[in-house]
């Protein structure tokens, strides 16, 4: 069955533009040109998210008539130059130290006011987007929020009477909706030619789970004009294999979503990381470029799973998937309009809804099944056929209630053949040296598997799973004082690596979960 797009069934405003974007907010390889090149290219800092968050400490147009006029010069010291121009940006923990005698529990309660950032602190002038309210981030060299990590934040605030902090982050959510027609990856003006895995209706869901279903009714224009950006350009497909911003059409003449990124070229974030791939690529860079960009979108920045090669970053191939956590959540978030159009009797608009996410459902089940590896997988379009790679990603049907009863038992006999390992769940079977494969595990594919394996009745295996997540957890902190991004669960005695960077203390999302694991297993 072929859906209209939902920008032709609903009357609301059109995402923002890419064009229209930096008209409003400049990214600092804009701003900043052959100096932002220079500094990243030349390796100022060991970080290239450094300079892109660093206050300016004058005006940019005068910043760059001096660096023109300074350059070439056979004295000039880039170094001095920046440390000159430019602040460094603080550590978020300033002077805290870990407490060898609070519990995990106690460590974590007392670090939600810390990765709480106010709402009128100000930088100067910089790459970050203010928002009308207070909001959590995930700590380390993460000084903003990232969409997805704020729901498994979420967990863990509204267990530890923390609710206020999980309102303004959706609130804060509701109005980046409103101001761009989406939720950015987090907020800073480099991060707005994308969104991230769309957690906002769960996160709503959280809300209406403690103050009910008007809650729904509230968001609703904002969770119409979120669908509305996911679904834009879906009116434009005519066969299978077409495909346009983030929507695809695939066999059965379903609409299934991708994950994708509106402006093609190297992360300003990751300039020189996203160079030196191009570097060494005989692909199309455009094509590149997009695809490195749209990893980042699903928050898997990166791993196999989007490797047709996966010993190669150069083979990356997200935008010729159509992922199925992301195809979970958009069917939860077209039910969840469904039902509050129910709720306001409004029977045309909840039909169209209900139907969106019966038939979204059904490519689930039909095109992102694969009885052979009993597994639950990304969809490969220019194969027209499931992946072959199985990752965590593949507990979304369950979590999300999609899965049958017999697709969920194979799926549950093998997370535990394959992916249980001594530290909790391990996110690939890949074991690639990027950071979203074996041997790590992160927090929130713990919880979708956890909260899916309940969803089922496998609750013996959900708490098994806890247990050795929460073990990994308490062993990290003892050792380190910290609560750290991922974790290693295959040798839990090892620091977690991979990726781009260093393993981050904070840590948002491994907060919340812990704090949600604790507060279900009061036991263990």
């Amino acid at each position: 069955m072929v859906l209209a797009s939902c920008a032709e069934d609903v009357a609301i405003p059109d995402p923002v533009e890419p064009t229209e974007m930096k008209k409003r907010f400049v990214s600092p390889a804009d701003t900043y040109g052959d100096l932002f090149v220079q500094v990243q290219m030349e390796e100022l800092f060991e970080d290239s998210k450094t300079f892109v968050d660093m206050p300016s400490r004058r005006p940019s147009s005068e910043i760059m008539s001096d660096y023109e006029k300074q350059r070439n010069k056979a004295d000039f010291d880039l170094k001095a130059f920046v440390e000159a121009n430019f602040k460094e940006v603080p550590d978020l923990f300033g002077d805290l130290s870990s407490d060898s005698d609070l519990d995990l529990d106690k460590h974590i309660e007392r670090l939600w006011p810390i990765l709480n950032r106010d709402k009128d602190e100000q930088e100067g002038q910089c790459s970050l987007i203010h928002l009308p309210e207070d909001y959590i981030v995930p700590g380390g060299r993460f000084r903003e929020f990232y969409y997805w990590d704020s729901y498994f934040s979420m967990l863990g605030l509204m267990v530890d009477d923390q609710k206020g902090y999980a309102q303004s982050l959706v609130n804060n959510y509701a109005f980046l909706i409103n101001e761009y027609g989406y939720i950015p990856n987090g907020n800073r003006t480099y991060y707005l030619s994308r969104s991230q895995q769309p957690f906002f209706a769960p996160m709503v869901g959280l809300l209406a789970e403690a103050d009910g279903d008007s809650v729904l009714i509230k968001y609703l224009p904002e969770l119409k004009k979120e669908y509305a950006f996911w679904m834009k350009g879906s009116g434009d497909l005519e066969k299978v294999g077409d495909a346009e911003l983030r929507t695809t059409k695939v066999k059965g003449d379903f609409i299934v979503n991708r994950y994708f990124d509106n402006i093609a070229t190297p992360r300003p974030e990751g300039f020189r990381e996203d160079s030196l791939l191009a570097k060494d690529s005989e692909r199309d860079l455009k094509e590149l470029y997009t695809d490195v960009r749209a990893a980042c979108e699903s928050g898997w920045d990166f791993s196999s799973r989007w490797l047709v090669d996966p010993t190669d970053l150069g083979t990356i191939q997200t935008s010729n998937l159509a992922p199925v956590d992301l195809n979970s959540l958009l069917y939860y978030l077209e039910d969840m309009l469904a039902r509050t159009y129910e709720l306001q009797d409004n029977s045309e608009q909840a039909q169209f809804y209900a139907t969106a996410a019966y038939e979204r459902r059904r490519a689930i089940l039909t095109n992102f099944y694969d009885p052979e590896l009993k597994w639950f997988v990304d969809y490969q379009l220019d194969r027209e056929s499931p992946s072959s790679i199985v990752t965590l990603a593949g507990m979304y049907p369950l979590f999300f209630g999609i899965a049958t009863k017999d697709q969920a038992k194979e799926v549950v006999e093998r997370l535990e053949q394959d992916f249980l390992k001594p530290g909790g769940l391990v996110t690939t079977l890949e074991d690639s040296g990027q950071q979203w494969d074996s041997p790590n595990g992160w927090a929130p594919l713990q919880w979708v598997a956890i909260a899916g394996l309940r969803k089922y009745g496998y609750n013996k295996l959900a708490k098994e799973v806890a247990k050795r997540w929460l073990e990994s957890g308490r062993s990290v902190y003892a050792e380190t004082g910290k609560v750290v991004e991922k974790y290693n669960v295959v040798d839990p005695s090892l620091i977690a690596a991979g990726g781009e960077y260093t393993n981050q203390d904070g840590f948002g999302w491994s907060n919340g979960v812990f704090a949600r694991i604790i507060h279900d297993y009061p036991k263990l």
